[in-house]
């Protein structure tokens, strides 16, 4: 070996050894990967590509700090092929022609293949993704790029669908948990539970974050120590805190269940400020948007319902901010799905239903499909009376007629009940008319909902259009989850009519409250 070569081995190994702990815990192999087991588990896969040596061009897509460029790396040390790394932050269109022209020398002249690797590739414009797409589709270049924004939106798409997409997913608490404690013995340090969990739950699932602060905070506690004439370095809550620059908030596996529990109760219980307070609790720990969304989605089903169908708009369309938008900003999208879930007329009744009909299908027989309800629109279906007695809603003036739907056995049986909150009373009481049942269901007085509130982006075309958007800041915020049928408004005495409806007795800053 050449001087020059061994001086450079040695400037590597001090360079490794002093190197960002991130740098020298870097996996080895496959295997020495923390997280990802969806994509480089036994079987899987983007694994299984490596350990044939077959891999195609491919897009690693994840957040920051999911192991996207040592997945890349471990590729190449797996393969046969020879790696070279871009950034497409400083690459020019000059240098991937560079790359090309050595690849094809390369090839000519041993059969060596090259896998491009195009950190960053989102930030290549369509020029210069242009310029890869020959040598992408010839299959001289096989490209491993790498991104933190939606491939779909960012990268062309001819060049998209001549690659495979595998999502890297942010690591979760096992996976973070273990990384730190492998950093911890790489630094020879030990450290207390709660510190660990502290930098765990405050790195959003970034294992190079998590890393970076680990190290701030072993440098905290070894001086610390040598302040005090120890030699052991052991990190603590305060070290931790430190390292992050912010104050712990106590967020341990039971916390994880218990505030999300006390979240979806206080929506339930149509309070936004105590639903805005665990919300806030959430995100400060760290936990994770998207089981955030999730529990909001669910809830707008199981909570709220057919009180206020567009809660479930609302709620869809946070969980979609949390993906587009991504923290901290989508924060702000999930404080307002909370507060409108939280302000919504709630009902549980579809969910119930729901419930007492699996209860009976999990219980045994419940009968053949009637036969003018089965499919007719095959040849033969007649001859077999199937279709035959069906009568067609649209045929008739209001739009329905009464005929049978449930199987025989079950005939006459109710699961849904209904309320007459919010949207689901005007709703069922129109089903009710249109069927013409004498006794409507009784109103119940809309003393969850503030005044109009209900009616606010129902779709109901029987709503009051003088409720609808009207911004109407007189609605008393004490009505609001109170179930009171004579809650008190600002200025007045509001009462709930006879028919369920909410009026102002008296004038209100000057105005009269229409239902």
């Amino acid at each position: 070996m050449a001087a020059d070569d061994l001086f450079a081995a040695a400037a590597e190994e001090r360079l490794a050894a002093r190197g960002p702990l991130a740098d020298r815990l870097r996996p080895r192999s496959l295997d020495e990967v923390v997280g990802q087991e969806q994509l480089l588990g036994p079987g899987k896969p983007l694994r299984a590509l490596v350990d044939s040596d077959r891999l195609s061009s491919v897009i690693l897509w994840g957040p920051p700090g999911t192991g996207k460029t040592t997945v890349a790396r471990l590729i190449a040390q797996a393969s046969s092929k020879t790696f070279v790394p871009l950034s497409a932050v400083t690459a020019t269109v000059k240098d991937i022609r560079e790359v090309a022209a050595s690849a094809q020398q390369r090839l000519g002249a041993n059969s060596t293949g090259t896998i491009l690797f195009l950190d960053e590739i989102h930030r290549f414009n369509k020029a210069q993704q242009d310029a890869l797409l020959p040598s992408v589709e010839t299959g001289l270049l096989v490209l491993i790029g790498a991104t933190t924004e939606n491939p779909h939106f960012e990268v062309n798409p001819p060049l998209m669908s001549r690659s495979t997409l595998f999502r890297l997913h942010a690591l979760d608490t096992d996976a973070l948990t273990l990384l730190a404690r492998r950093g911890l013995t790489a630094e020879g340090a030990t450290a207390d539970d709660d510190a660990v969990e502290h930098l765990v739950q405050r790195c959003g699932g970034d294992g190079r974050h998590l890393l970076t602060s680990l190290e701030v905070a072993v440098a905290l506690a070894a001086a610390r120590a040598a302040a005090a004439g120890e030699s052991a370095v052991h990190l603590s809550l305060d070290d931790a805190e430190g390292a992050l620059g912010a104050s712990p908030v106590r967020y341990g596996r039971d916390d994880h269940y218990d505030v999300v529990s006390a979240f979806i109760k206080s929506i339930r219980g149509s309070d936004p400020d105590a639903a805005l307070h665990w919300l806030a609790r959430m995100l400060e720990a760290g936990e994770d948007a998207r089981f955030i969304a999730r529990r909001l989605v669910i809830s707008a089903s199981e909570d709220v319902g057919l009180g206020d169908p567009l809660a479930l708009v609302v709620a869809d369309a946070a969980a979609r901010a949390v993906e587009f938008v991504g923290l901290p900003e989508a924060r702000i999208n999930l404080a307002q799905a909370t507060v409108h879930l939280a302000l919504a007329p709630k009902s549980n009744a579809a969910y119930m239903a729901l419930d007492r009909a699996s209860g009976d299908v999990r219980s045994g027989p419940v009968g053949e499909v009637p036969k003018h309800l089965r499919d007719a629109h095959y040849k033969g279906a007649a001859s077999l009376g199937h279709g035959k007695g069906y009568r067609y809603p649209h045929d008739h003036p209001q739009g329905w007629v009464d005929q049978q739907y449930l199987p025989d056995e079950l005939s006459g049986v109710t699961y849904y009940e209904p309320t007459a909150i919010g949207a689901e009373g005007r709703l069922v009481a129109r089903w009710r008319e249109r069927k013409g049942l004498d006794n409507p269901a009784p109103s119940t007085p809309v003393g969850d909902s503030p005044v109009g509130a209900d009616s606010v982006g129902s779709g109901d075309p029987m709503a009051p259009a003088e409720s609808v958007g009207s911004g109407d800041p007189v609605a008393p915020a004490e009505s609001v989850g109170s179930g009171d049928p004579d809650p008190v408004g600002p200025g007045g005495t509001v009462q709930s009519s006879p028919d369920g409806t909410v009026r102002a007795s008296e004038p209100v800053n000057g105005k009269t409250d229409r239902p």
